[in-house]
């Protein structure tokens, strides 16, 4: 290891020593000017805020509409997840497979660490202990995030548990996830998001983004957490958790995979359309589900956050009121405008954009600049706040899940929605899942690219065995939930969209509800079961039975070569692919021909 410290080593940075020791590593190796361990209090946060305030790192909204609620620019170099610089560092290569970013313990700790020597000097350094899941779930996880960024502080605040609950789960458990993050110089050059799955440790430095930065959410609920699921017997996934309420009173439970930006959260906190008010739908949770074995032989999910980090460009009050509603006070705004009133705005809020906006760059908006606010602009909320929030949400067991979604952007190829032929089909469907890739991650935007479970980006170890691990699942619960692939985004020749979505969607849970409870028409296709004619509900719905016949159409050509894609995606993974996901795609190929 490179000479950091003389009294910081690999066991003490990692916390093998326990949580004292660490943070005295993190102490000697940082060297803040100030040490403060967060409480969670109300009286703190009013604090931090006003420090924020008078710093200008936070900007105040309007009071009257909008209270307790802040707007935060970050660098414009530092506004959404670096996945080229994310790194799952395990003793091997295989370990992390060919789809994440690999680099030993040992080549992080000599090229990684020394970045942090003296990161926080001048600055205070901020312990946060936080609980991911309910005080008293058997799903719940604690961490430690120490960070220079109150920013993140007041982030964390909002998405986990934090203070004495957290601590009083480290001391009962002996366990916690050892996190440190330093906004550093907020280089590009000098900016690494590592994980170190044998540890539970996270390292971030140079960003102060949310994914990148908030290390509760993704970093440990889904790189760290999906590889504790993996040894421990249960799941960690890139979920929304959502229940269907019907006429008569019953709730289906469903978890839905859907990379960022592609509309999870307006699936979360659906509103039915007044045509079929007699449903309704409940907030479990908009980003990730953690999943066990029930002892009743279901399987069982709870989201572990405690607040939404939605995208907010296309949020409105006719796509997502019940967003809108949540993030109205107490409410983080990151990298959006800001009208003449002081209030928040972005692209899709209204039809047209108010006039004296400022950008989310602190400039008087000229188009010619690109969006007033950023396309992966952000609100952070409190999940209480949502108007719709399912009563057990923070039921320490979870809720019975009886179907799994994956779905993506697909303005061709996958049709509406279809049920998998089985478990290890289901399984395969959702290693096959494309989609045109968003804002929220760097890139180009609208590349197709293979998002398996939407968890390419997040899975903490090799993805072959995450597949195996799938399968090994679906032997181990009784009573499976059944798989289903839904696109809400198929486009018309001209390139329009054929299907309405948003609060029109409830009329597709309907039928995959009733599927998953052995009930509603169906007809079986190469790709699995798709709605029998009159199967979906379409009462009251503009939709011309033209565009309805292209949306459940499947067109072999397309799927061929649809499936020869998936087929070199699988390919990389060599001998450690299981041997169930690669009948499966033999079986499809064979369907197809």
């Amino acid at each position: 290891m490179a000479d950091v410290s003389a009294n910081v080593t690999i066991d003490s940075i990692m916390g093998r020593n326990g949580l004292e020791k660490w943070i005295d590593a993190c102490v000697q190796l940082t060297k803040p000017a100030k040490i403060r361990w967060c409480t969670g209090s109300k009286e703190e946060s009013n604090e931090f805020i006003s420090e924020m305030l008078a710093s200008g790192e936070l900007v105040q909204l309007n009071p009257e509409t909008y209270p307790n609620c802040y707007l935060h620019r970050s660098n414009p170099n530092d506004v959404a997840r670096t996945e080229k610089v994310t790194f799952i560092c395990t003793p091997t290569r295989d370990g992390a497979g060919p789809t994440n970013n690999w680099m030993s313990p040992e080549n992080a700790a000599e090229n990684v660490l020394p970045l942090f020597k003296n990161a926080m000097n001048g600055r205070t350094m901020y312990i946060i202990p936080y609980l991911m899941g309910a005080p008293d779930s058997p799903f719940a996880i604690a961490g430690v995030e120490i960070t220079d960024s109150l920013y993140v502080v007041e982030n964390m605040r909002i998405m986990t548990r934090i203070g004495n609950t957290a601590l009083e789960h480290i001391r009962r458990t002996g366990k916690f996830s050892p996190g440190l993050h330093s906004l550093g110089d907020v280089n590009p050059d000098k900016r690494f998001i590592m994980h170190f799955p044998e540890d539970r440790a996270v390292w971030s430095i140079g960003s102060g983004y949310g994914g990148n930065a908030l290390l509760g959410k993704k970093c440990l609920a889904l790189r760290i957490g999906s590889n504790i699921g993996r040894n421990d017997g249960w799941m960690a996934e890139h979920m929304l958790i959502l229940g269907m309420e019907d006429p008569q009173g019953n709730i289906t439970y469903m978890a839905a995979a859907f990379p960022s930006a592609c509309g999870k959260t307006n699936l979360a906190m659906l509103i039915p359309p007044e045509i079929q008010k007699n449903y309704k739908i409940w907030t479990v949770g908009d980003d990730i589900a953690w999943m066990r074995i029930g002892e009743d032989g279901r399987l069982w999910a709870t989201n572990p956050e405690a607040g939404f980090f939605g995208v907010a460009p296309g949020t409105s009050y006719d796509t997502n009121p019940n967003a809108m509603d949540t993030s109205h006070s107490n409410s983080i705004f990151t990298n959006v405008a800001l009208t003449q009133k002081n209030e928040p705005w972005w692209e899709g809020m209204t039809p047209t954009p108010p006039d004296g906006l400022i950008d989310w760059q602190n400039r008087p908006w000229n188009p010619e600049n690109g969006p007033a606010a950023h396309p992966n602009s952000r609100f952070t909320a409190p999940t209480s706040q949502c108007p719709n929030l399912s009563p057990h949400y923070n039921d320490p067991k979870g809720v019975p899940i009886s179907a799994i979604i994956f779905g993506g952007r697909r303005a061709h190829v996958a049709p509406l929605v279809y049920q998998s032929l089985s478990w290890n089909h289901g399984v395969y469907v959702g290693a096959s899942v494309g989609s045109e890739t968003t804002a929220a991650a760097e890139g180009k935007v609208g590349m197709v690219r293979r998002d398996p479970m939407a968890m390419l980006p997040f899975c903490g170890y090799n993805m072959a065995d995450y597949f195996g691990h799938w399968v090994e699942m679906g032997k181990n619960i009784p009573n499976p939930p059944k798989i289903f692939h839904v696109n809400w985004f198929r486009k018309s020749a001209d390139g329009k969209f054929l299907w309405p979505g948003f609060g029109e969607n409830i009329r597709v849970l309907r039928w995959i509800a009733e599927r998953a409870n052995g009930r509603g028409e169906a007809v079986a296709t190469p790709i699995g079961y798709m709605p029998a004619n009159g199967a979906l509900d379409l009462t009251g719905l503009q939709i011309s039975d033209e565009a309805m016949a292209e949306l459940t159409s499947i067109h072999k050509d397309e799927w061929l070569a649809e499936t020869e894609d998936t087929g070199v995606f699988l390919n990389q993974f060599g001998d450690r692919l299981p041997a169930e996901i690669r009948a499966e795609f033999a079986a499809q190929k064979q369907r197809l021909s």
